[in-house]
């Protein structure tokens, strides 16, 4: 804003936006000790980090995490309070209500025991290799994934088209890097995992020594598994993962499972054609499937089963759970609450029901507004950026404008609400029974959308999710209401923090659509290569100079950040900031200059920024992110994307030689 003469205005227009930082970037925050060109991360958030020491229940908290708690406050007091009441038998209420309670009656469970696991166990141990398809279709019905996994979403190449796709799993470390490296950090991961296997066996009966030697055949299938699987740098090329076979070919190339009963018990009929992810690895289950004993299927089979209901039964079990996918994978120490495990239950398997409950108290109709205008504003500034890059060419940069926009963007919530009328919970019944139903429930409606079109209205995230997404099928843009609030975006917060912060989620969301997996869809969302071979040669060129920013940090010990896992969030982060900061220059305060608690508005853009990713975070827990998750650390979310932006240096007076500083000539901009 441009000073004016009329001096009263001048003040009462600056006192307005002082009042409203109190709303957006704080002081406290800050580690003033430490220059902003030395260490950006921790100049912004080493306040916060030093006031909000991690608690042991979590490995990782910061400002994302505190958010998505006060989400989840909010969700208890809905869902408590209706806990207390009495509904009609069948409603929605009374289904979130009672399955909360039946999972916050500690003595019940514990007086279970391993009770209402034994009907399906003695079902598991009759498994023989003539009715194993039936058996893994009843585990896939949303319970576990044995050997692989399979679901129903559209045709990677026409995207108005359900298919049926067949994928990679059966590994409960989730990472086959669990099973074949040998570092300290995983061999310990891999012990805790063993022990937790054979624990499991004991607590359904077996005996010492048939708990070992279940045990072994788990792992021995699991690793053998694990040899087969595709890294998580080969998955990010979907072209490679879009093999469709026709169901005589499926049959012929993998002979040893029982495909027609497969589907049978999915209560699909007339599959003709699907999707196999990993070709090689489903001729490794084939071969194990020729090989292993019925003995050994039978106790994969059970303890995939036994493992997948362990969270929701007696204390025991949830013990043993916590130590070996907490404590030993994550470092957390403690426990959390047990109204917090209890509320995932309804805010998962009957998510909309609790979302349509949570819209309607807490997600106000002006902050819906103000989104819009937020992503018109991003729309406008991205395409002005694409038709200004300088490596494309205009017959791409058409398709590229065209694409963006064509977005289909959704803020705050569904238009329609999904129907949960088939869905029962049965307090007569235990707990995991319980829950088995509402998981069955939800698979059963996942496959039946097989034989329907694509259901384009259909949200992936429920309303109360604090978190935002982009889907390329569809290509569109979802931001539901729980990521709606501070410090992500707050309506009487200046322009600055909110740019900086929902701002660059928006410009994030909309740069999926263009990452390294994003670029390769069109604007139906359909798997097209709409790219002239120099323009992709271009970009790859650019995403690797990109990648190898984030390969040289060490994150933990010896190990490095992968820059070619994490490429999409990476280039999406980027691209969100660029985007982004052009959108707030368009803003008055853009436009101007008025300091607001000293800082100016670039200055309060960056500190936003980065203020929404301050965080503490165990050294288990960076090592297991750096193996399966696709974003960057926090840390690197600020310091190695911002040290590509020159608006950036010139917010701060970042010069060659601080820290902080990258050379004009190895910076990266692509979007």
């Amino acid at each position: 804003m441009k000073k004016k003469l009329i001096l009263p205005v001048a003040l009462l227009s600056l006192m307005a936006m002082n009042a409203a930082s109190l709303k957006g970037v704080d002081r406290k925050n800050f580690d003033e000790s430490v220059a902003p060109g030395t260490d950006f991360y921790q100049h912004a958030c080493g306040g916060w980090m030093k006031a909000n020491p991690l608690d042991p229940q979590y490995a990782r908290f910061g400002t994302f995490d505190q958010m998505a708690e006060g989400s989840r406050a909010q969700l208890k007091e809905l869902v408590v309070n209706l806990g207390k009441q009495q509904h009609a038998a069948g409603s929605l209420e009374q289904k979130v209500g009672d399955i909360f309670n039946m999972g916050m009656d500690s003595l019940r469970l514990n007086a279970d025991g391993a009770k209402p696991l034994m009907a399906h166990i003695e079902m598991l141990k009759g498994v023989k290799k003539a009715n194993l398809a039936e058996m893994v279709a009843f585990l896939h019905k949303g319970i576990s994934a044995p050997f692989f996994d399979s679901g129903v979403m559209a045709d990677l190449k026409n995207s108005d088209v359900n298919m049926f796709y067949i994928q990679q799993a059966g590994m409960g470390l989730g990472d086959r890097d669990y099973y074949l490296e040998n570092d300290a950090n995983t061999k310990k991961v891999r012990d805790a995992y063993t022990a937790y296997i054979n624990k499991l066996f004991t607590f359904i009966g077996y005996k010492k020594g048939d708990a070992k030697k279940a045990t072994d055949a788990v792992m021995k299938i699991e690793k053998t598994l694990a040899q087969s699987a595709m890294t998580r740098e080969e998955q990010r090329d979907l072209n490679k993962q879009y093999n469709i076979l026709t169901l005589a070919q499926l049959k012929a190339k993998y002979p040893e499972f029982g495909w027609d009963a497969y589907f049978a018990a999915l209560g699909l009929q007339n599959v003709d054609r699907v999707c196999v992810a990993q070709l090689d690895f489903m001729t490794t289950v084939n071969s194990l499937l020729a090989s292993l004993k019925e003995k050994e299927l039978k106790d994969y089979m059970i303890f995939k089963y036994v493992d997948a209901a362990s969270p929701y039964l007696s204390d025991a079990f949830v013990a043993a759970n916590f130590d070996v996918y907490s404590r030993a994978m994550s470092g957390k120490q403690v426990m959390q609450p047990r109204w917090k495990s209890a509320l995932n239950v309804p805010n998962s398997l009957l998510g909309e029901a609790v979302g349509q409950l949570y819209v309607e108290k807490y997600f106000p109709a002006e902050a819906k507004k103000k989104m819009q205008t937020l992503v018109e504003n991003l729309r406008i500034a991205l395409g002005e950026r694409i038709a200004n890059l300088t490596w494309m060419s205009p017959k791409t940069k058409v398709n590229a404008l065209v694409k963006l926009n064509s977005f289909t963007v959704k803020i705050g919530y569904p238009d329609k609400w999904r129907d949960y009328s088939a869905a029962s919970v049965n307090p007569a019944l235990s707990y995991w029974e319980n829950v088995v139903a509402l998981k069955q429930h939800e698979a059963n409606w996942s496959y039946s959308q097989l034989f329907k079109p694509v259901d384009k209205d259909r949200w992936q995230m429920t309303p109360q999710t604090v978190n935002a997404y982009y889907d390329p099928s569809t290509n569109e843009i979802c931001f539901p209401a729980g990521i709606l609030q501070p410090p992500y975006f707050d309506p009487s917060a200046d322009d600055a923090s909110n740019y900086g912060a929902i701002g660059v989620v928006i410009g994030h969301e909309m740069t999926h659509g263009f990452d390294d997996q994003g670029r390769n869809f069109d604007q139906n969302g359909n798997m097209v290569d709409w790219w002239t071979e120099e323009d992709a040669n271009a970009f790859k060129a650019l995403a690797d100079k990109l990648g190898a920013q984030y390969n040289e940090v060490i994150v933990a010990d010896d190990v490095h950040a992968n820059g070619e896992f994490t490429m999409g969030e990476n280039i999406a982060d980027h691209g969100g900031l660029r985007i982004a900061f052009s959108a707030f220059l368009k803003t008055e305060q853009g436009k101007g200059g008025a300091l607001i608690d000293g800082f100016t508005p670039a200055q309060r853009f960056y500190l936003s920024y980065a203020n929404v990713w301050a965080a503490n975070i165990t050294k288990e827990e960076i090592l297991r992110r750096t193996k399966v998750d696709p974003h960057s650390l926090g840390k690197n979310r600020v310091n190695v994307a911002l040290r590509n932006i020159e608006t950036f240096f010139d917010a701060f007076g970042i010069k060659a030689g601080d820290p902080m500083f990258r050379a004009e000539d190895d910076r990266v901009s692509i979007w």
